[in-house]
């Protein structure tokens, strides 16, 4: 148990280095160097990002647990299979751009704008930030993490929601060490005229996020669902414009609440829309959605418990990609490894099926398949040698040369 926690811990970690979390991440230091020089500042805000992060990882550890008790066996990332989800998490990231653009502003004249009496105090951004910042982690599966995770779905509740409190530790311990020791507080850069230019270009990742969830809402739900999504999206834009102007207009004394009015019913229309997109079902992904999320190698054959069965043991490696389009580590390997040259020459040279398992629709046989195998969530890569032998699993991230490697080694138990 402690060698879980262990990986957990060091999973959390590395998960503030992969692609999906560095816009959220980014936005946490750019507010910790903005108050660098007030310690009391610094700590509370990052003693309450610790806080978002911890309490929203045991709630979606919670909600994880609480779904495969009901017998849906979800891993990882299971809220992502939702297109309501998606859509919404694509709006606030849009949101979040057009305010570090200078749109409209968050702080004190906006809360007065609204009639609210005195300053919120920054620990209710700091822990939202946190709270964002694990709900966009979700695409992404560190090293030691998915073991971890695939461990804590196996074990009695409390030793699972431990699990799930290590990985949130782990994640949450670069901000709090420089919120806390005033040793690595130093080490930031010193605030100035620079960190308005900085904002700005914050608001760029910002905007590739909601780009690249727009992208996954299209293959979930079809062209309708992104028309809604685009459409709401220009409604957002207006409503932080009106925003925008109301704050103006307050700090020049003018009227501004009609202004205020309509921006906050636009923003709560939105919920509208979102409501009525359509839910992912059984059943698997399309095609097109498996050519969409995979490149490699050219002729892919569907992932099903039939088809497995069917291909092994038949003289043939079979190499299967668990994958999803919102799933960012997958795409990485697949740029990385799979589709280069090297991996599908050997496929060719080795004869290897290749099989796409695509979990970016709910597939309740996908879901448990990875769970079979003791993983918590994507991606999953297995060999299954070309003499029916006991399958192997590779490493989360990928490279040619492990890929190649795990062919030749496949193809040879059968010669």
């Amino acid at each position: 148990m402690l060698t879980i926690l262990a990986a957990a811990f060091l999973g959390g970690l590395i998960l503030n280095f992969m692609p999906c979390v560095f816009p959220v991440i980014s936005l946490k230091a750019f507010g910790l160097i903005r108050h660098v020089h007030d310690r009391r500042t610094v700590r509370i805000e990052g003693l309450a990002f610790l806080a978002g992060v911890v309490v929203t990882m045991l709630l979606l550890g919670a909600a994880l647990l609480a779904a495969r008790a009901g017998g849906s066996a979800v891993g990882w990332g299971f809220q992502l299979q939702s297109p309501v989800l998606i859509a919404a998490l694509s709006l606030i990231m849009l949101g979040s751009a057009l305010n570090l653009m200078g749109v409209f502003e968050f702080g004190l004249a906006a809360q007065r704008i609204g009639g609210v009496a005195g300053p919120k105090s920054g620990p209710l951004g700091a822990a939202l930030t946190g709270a964002l910042a694990i709900i966009v982690a979700t695409p992404c599966t560190a090293p030691f993490m998915a073991g971890a995770i695939g461990a804590a779905l196996v074990r009695p509740p409390l030793e699972a929601m431990s699990i799930f409190l290590a990985l949130a530790l782990g994640f949450a311990a670069p901000f709090t060490a420089v919120s806390l020791v005033p040793a690595c507080a130093r080490l930031l850069p010193k605030p100035g005229a620079w960190m308005v230019t900085l904002k700005q270009v914050l608001a760029f990742p910002m905007l590739a996020a909601a780009a690249w969830l727009a992208w996954v809402l299209a293959q979930q739900a079809g062209s309708a669902a992104l028309g809604v999504l685009l459409a709401s999206s220009v409604v957002l834009g207006f409503a932080a414009w009106l925003y925008g102007v109301a704050q103006q207009r307050q700090f020049s004394g003018r009227r501004h609440r009609p202004q205020l009015a309509i921006s906050i019913l636009l923003v709560l229309g939105l919920a509208v829309p979102l409501a009525g997109l359509p839910t992912t079902s059984d059943g698997g992904s399309t095609a097109n959605t498996m050519a969409a999320t995979n490149t490699a190698p050219d002729k892919p054959v569907k992932w099903t418990p039939q088809a497995i069965v069917a291909e092994r043991g038949h003289g043939k490696p079979v190499f299967v990609n668990f994958t999803a389009s919102w799933c960012i580590t997958c795409q990485v390997n697949d740029k990385a490894a799979l589709s280069t040259k090297a991996v599908k020459d050997a496929m060719m040279q080795t004869g290897t099926v290749y099989m796409i398992a695509d979990s970016t629709k709910y597939n309740a046989d996908i879901d448990k398949a990875i769970s079979e195998f003791g993983r918590g969530g994507l991606p999953v890569y297995v060999v299954y040698p070309a003499d029916g032998g006991e399958p192997v699993l590779l490493p989360q991230l990928l490279s040619p040369d492990i890929v190649t490697a795990a062919l030749e080694k496949a193809a040879k138990k059968h010669s």
